[in-house]
């Protein structure tokens, strides 16, 4: 790699405090990085405006058979809604158009890291090549990193990443920002038969740190399959009751959908206790006695800002205030941070700079402060309630797995699938607003399965295969499989349920469900709360439950003809069991 990027100098990463030090320093003296003098050990940066979210239409999959990406493909390169492939040919001439020379006058820092506990048998290893001493910086919070992670590795199996930001020195033209970016060649590809990532001209999170979506999610998926377990998009948290029974459940929700708000929730209802393990991605592998366990393969919380308040998420405010690095957030005249949403008040005086640099007024909506897609990139070690066993080599026992999106209308704010058969087809069905988390604009309703749609690694058809082929083990102890939507709006467009700390009240009716108690109702989805089984204790909130639980006819006819709409595009690829679903689903709301 080193005689393909031409680095002036190679540095092995040992993730010491001494290094992080390091690294920040360079961004400092190179204008990158501002600390936040406000605060203990965190730190500002500003991109470009043009590398600030995923880039899905510059995400790749390379396989030497297309058909192992896409359910059918036509042409050398296929994109759509379940991924896009490019052949093998195409990628190498798109590697050699970008990467020779790419880190002339640069340092190449090599990263190995171990995705989930060092030494867990669930864990899995990579080595991450980069120029950026902002990837280093986040890597080692988000993964970890360091000398031990080689000695655990000897002579196995790694996952190979390769990263540029794909500015040579000396520059050809100014940066924007002091941020090294090329929007104009961005790629990120991914080579699963190698087990290899490669990532060109942006540094924003998401298309940068390697181990995060490219490695757990991607390349995680397509490994999972050929062993036998599931890499998801999935938040994993522990629910206490009042007699102090434990239960771990996962939920996959979109980006920016509120994973990290339920993960650390801090619930109304009296008596419950919940407890964080991770807010973005799980590895479920089931154990010898068939009971599923899942681990937080991440280290670090990489959350979005706007929204995040001491009034919505205490917890990840709290978490935040130190040893943090923060992506394109407002930042004040105190040496303080700033978004949309964030309820603080100021001192007399205090002014506002946005995350473009330039001065803003309180009040103002467009420009925003903070980008909405502006990050905080924080330890998870550091987090008031990471449940103790949220390190466990051994992951922690699953006894429900959520599905859920935004959803202004018709569907409900939870219901249970018949069973696992159904689950899969529910989590397949998956549908939400679309947000900035990736280059999307504008409110759209956008088909998100498993919330997996810009993270699939392998054909979705075989994704869907895979998960319906997990419950013909007899031995396999399946889980109950849900749905959630706490963004259901009314006539008037508001909210129906007041969400956050009363989720709770939802997971405590899923944990009955899961111990077998009759609390719920037949209805053409799924089964329902029966009236009055969720627990109100203490609700301020005065909630229409015969609306938020309504199914109504049209509405759910009309996502049938959508669902077959987007199922075709599979095409043979479906498996046969997701199209007697849809039937079925079809009869059941036509005869209601």
């Amino acid at each position: 790699m080193a005689k393909l990027c031409s680095p002036t100098a190679v540095h092995i990463c040992d993730g010491s405090e001494a290094e992080n030090t390091s690294m920040i320093n360079t961004m400092v003296q190179d204008g990158q990085m501002k600390k936040l003098s406000k605060m203990s050990n965190c730190w500002l940066v500003r991109t470009d405006p043009r590398d600030t979210a995923r880039v899905e239409s510059k995400t790749w999959i390379s396989t030497a058979n297309k058909n192992e990406t896409v359910p059918y493909a036509q042409e050398s390169k296929v994109s759509g809604d379940f991924g896009n492939w490019m052949s093998p040919r195409d990628l190498d001439r798109e590697i050699q158009q970008r990467f020779p020379g790419c880190m002339k006058g640069r340092t190449m820092y090599v990263m190995p890291y171990s995705m989930g506990p060092v030494g867990s048998p669930l864990s899995k290893i990579g080595v991450q090549v980069t120029d950026s001493p902002y990837v280093v910086a986040s890597m080692r919070i988000m993964t970890r990193m360091g000398a031990n992670v080689l000695t655990t590795l000897g002579n196995g199996d790694f996952v190979k990443c390769l990263h540029s930001v794909g500015r040579p020195l000396p520059l050809k033209a100014p940066l924007v920002s002091n941020w090294p970016c090329d929007p104009d060649k961005t790629m990120i590809a991914h080579i699963p038969a190698e087990n290899e990532i490669i990532s060109f001209g942006s540094g924003y999170g998401g298309n940068s740190l390697l181990g995060k979506k490219c490695f757990a999610l991607r390349i995680g998926s397509v490994l999972a399959r050929r062993e036998g377990w599931l890499a998801e998009h999935m938040l994993i948290l522990s629910i206490t009751n009042p007699k102090g029974q434990k239960k771990y459940v996962c939920a996959a929700f979109p980006s920016a959908c509120g994973k990290t708000n339920l993960a650390m929730m801090m619930p109304k209802l009296p008596g419950y206790e919940v407890k964080t393990v991770g807010d973005d991605i799980a590895w479920l592998r089931f154990d010898e006695a068939g009971t599923l366990r899942a681990i937080n393969p991440e280290a670090g919380f990489f959350g979005v800002a706007p929204g995040t308040s001491y009034k919505t998420n205490p917890i990840a405010m709290d978490t935040c205030m130190t040893n943090t690095v923060f992506t394109n957030v407002a930042e004040t005249s105190d040496g303080g941070i700033y978004w949309e949403g964030i309820d603080e008040k100021f001192g007399k005086g205090v002014s506002i700079t946005d995350w473009k640099g330039k001065p803003w007024k309180v009040g103002t909506k467009d420009p925003p402060a903070a980008h909405p897609n502006s990050r905080f990139c924080t330890p998870a070690a550091q987090c008031s309630i990471m449940d103790p066993e949220w390190e466990s080599p051994r992951g922690v026992p699953i006894s429900a797995v959520i599905f859920g999106g935004r959803r202004p209308k018709g569907v409900p704010l939870v219901f249970e699938a018949f069973d696992w058969a159904h689950g899969v087809f529910i989590g397949a069905s998956m549908r939400s607003e679309s947000t900035a988390a990736a280059e999307h604009k504008g409110k759209v309703i956008m088909n998100d399965p498993m919330a997996m749609r810009p993270f699939l690694g392998y054909n979705f058809g075989h994704y869907l295969q895979h998960w319906l082929n997990l419950s013909k083990n007899s031995k396999n102890k399946m889980p109950r499989t849900f749905h959630v939507n706490w963004f259901r709006t009314d006539a008037a467009g508001k909210f129906m349920w007041p969400g956050f700390g009363d989720n709770s009240r939802v997971l405590e009716w899923i944990c009955r469900r899961v111990d077998g108690e009759n609390c719920a109702d037949k209805s053409p989805i799924g089964y329902v709360p029966k009236a009055d089984a969720l627990n109100v204790t203490g609700m301020k909130d005065k909630v229409d439950m015969a609306a938020l639980f309504d199914v109504p006819k049209d509405f759910w006819l009309q996502e049938v003809a959508d669902l077959k709409k987007y199922f075709a595009q599979v095409g043979k690829d479906l498996p046969s069991e997701i199209g007697r679903q849809l039937e079925a689903l079809e009869q059941r709301v036509r005869a209601k």
